[in-house]
């Protein structure tokens, strides 16, 4: 009877240890398997740089014409950057590549990606998943060196879900279209307030995952190509997106990250606050350079309720920083504070890369 009872004992325990390691999953955070497409297919699947075979690619699945390509100069002039490894894959007239990743119903993840044009000016990548999905314009270089990358997030609808990117664009010339370099995921925390803070995310400490090897920021597209935002708690509210940079990459005001503000009014940030009516408050916020060879003179302005301040600062590039505070009065029970960059920027050496003044702990707290 003692010996049923162990084995009764044993097996309770192996159910509770097990269903405890579920529960207490490590969160995706990370590349995709062969994200960085270093898995080459076999060499018979290969017609030149062609992919042959739907399953070719390892851990993809391809549709219509896909390239496998080496990074540096290519025949007819042209040159591929891939700043994160050696190869990348490039996608066709209207080609695709897929992946099924298997997730959490009701959390929200965000994909990072590296993507950069090829031929035409007008070049645009769809990304996809499960239903929700997204055109985003690629034309603007905002990293000389073809270092962009991009985050778009999804909410899980299942456990299993296809992540797929198309180009949507029909060329001359069927090879050409946009280049992906690496593909990672990340799944979202649940945002909360930090005491006294009304703002959420203030210190953009949550955002998309950045990759280690090789970062120029993360652009952040705009609200009406991302309902969901990789940035929780934000809206960027303009045409051109906002870029997230993290401070192993770059210099940043406080903690692991913060906001770069890449193309001046044409690219604003906000984010709507419970207030109080008639109660008075307080917003500060930090300003500064990345120290990434921006210069210049910047000015970030900043909105809440009926008030506006611009905030200017000389830039040398070197990571200097100004801290910023607006005193303002709500006028309803919801205030969207804003901000963007009142002037246009490029690096000092490389008049290619757009840059601009960096954002960080914004902060608002009712005046007692």
């Amino acid at each position: 009877m003692s010996l049923l009872h162990s084995l009764c004992f044993a097996l309770l325990l192996s159910l509770c240890s097990g269903s405890h390691v579920q529960r207490q999953a490590v969160p995706l955070d990370g590349l995709l398997p062969n994200g960085n497409f270093e898995q080459l297919p076999r060499k018979s699947n290969m017609n030149k740089r062609q992919i042959v075979g739907k399953y070719s690619l390892p851990h993809w699945e391809i549709s219509g014409h896909v390239e496998l390509v080496s990074g540096g100069p290519q025949p007819g002039g042209f040159y591929f950057p891939v700043p994160r490894g050696v190869h990348a894959v490039r996608l066709g007239n209207l080609a695709s590549i897929s992946q099924n990743l298997r997730v959490k119903p009701g959390s929200t993840y965000s994909i990072t990606f590296g993507a950069t044009r090829t031929c035409a000016l007008d070049e645009r990548i769809r990304i996809s998943v499960s239903g929700q999905a997204a055109e985003l314009p690629i034309q603007t270089l905002f990293s000389s060196n073809g270092g962009d990358t991009y985050a778009w997030s999804f909410r899980a609808v299942s456990n299993v879900v296809k992540l797929t990117f198309h180009n949507p664009g029909v060329q001359e010339d069927p090879s050409c279209g946009p280049l992906l370099d690496a593909v990672a995921i990340k799944e979202m925390p649940p945002l909360r307030y930090n005491k006294g803070n009304l703002v959420k995310n203030g210190g953009f400490e949550i955002g998309p995952h950045v990759f280690k090897n090789f970062s120029t920021g993360i652009l952040i597209p705009a609200k009406i190509q991302d309902v969901i935002s990789p940035l929780p708690g934000w809206i960027v509210e303009s045409l051109k997106p906002v870029k997230y940079i993290d401070n192993r990459h770059f210099s940043v005001p406080a903690g692991l990250a913060a906001v770069e503000l890449v193309a001046g009014r044409e690219s604003a940030i906000a984010q709507i606050i419970r207030t109080v009516s008639g109660r008075n408050y307080t917003l500060s916020f930090t300003v500064g350079d990345a120290r990434n060879g921006c210069h210049g003179s910047m000015m970030v302005e900043a909105f809440a309720a009926k008030e506006t301040l611009k905030l200017r600062f000389e830039s040398l590039g070197n990571g200097v920083f100004k801290k910023g505070r607006l005193a303002f009065r709500a006028v309803s029970d919801r205030t969207r504070i804003t901000f963007y960059s009142g002037f246009y920027h490029t690096k000092l050496h490389d008049f290619g890369h757009l840059c601009g003044p960096v954002l960080d702990d914004v902060e608002v707290v009712p005046v007692h």
